[in-house]
């Protein structure tokens, strides 16, 4: 099954009435189970300031304020930069990407997590390495609104 597909099959499990679900065909498997009891959704990624200090000419340190807007994980898991290994990555620096495209993997309790934008945006900076373990609000993505 490709990436569509399992979406597509995660969506419909979502909207039925089951609380649990097995599939295995040929090389493929995939178990799906729903949470009992109330769930707290994800957080929404909110802008972040961010204060550097930059050093004097005269050898002081000046205090210099950055206004950046930050995508944050909403969840902690294992962020993947591109779909497979040997793929390219959704986005590196420098990438203009539209609402809705996606912009990287997130990992959680082996379940394959979509991170999307939520609006338009400009990639100033990936933050974070592929492979590598995020925590909740943990920045991503250093971008400008377009």
């Amino acid at each position: 099954m490709d990436m569509k597909q399992i979406k597509a099959l995660i969506n419909e499990f979502d909207d039925s009435g089951l609380s649990s679900m097995k599939i295995k065909k040929e090389d493929f498997s995939i178990e799906l189970e729903k949470a009992t009891g109330l769930v707290a959704a994800p957080a929404v990624a909110a802008p972040v300031t961010v204060s550097t200090a930059v050093p004097a000419e005269s050898g002081q340190t000046a205090a210099t304020t950055h206004t950046e807007d930050m995508i944050l994980s909403p969840m902690v898991g294992t962020y993947y930069a591109s779909p497979s290994p040997d793929s390219p990555v959704f986005v590196k620096k420098g990438d203009t990407v539209k609402k809705g495209q996606t912009l990287a993997i997130l990992e959680a309790m082996k379940i394959m997590n979509e991170l999307e934008a939520e609006f338009d945006c400009k990639i100033l900076d990936v933050l974070v390495s592929d492979g590598q373990a995020v925590e909740f609000d943990m920045p991503l993505f250093a971008i400008e609104k377009i």
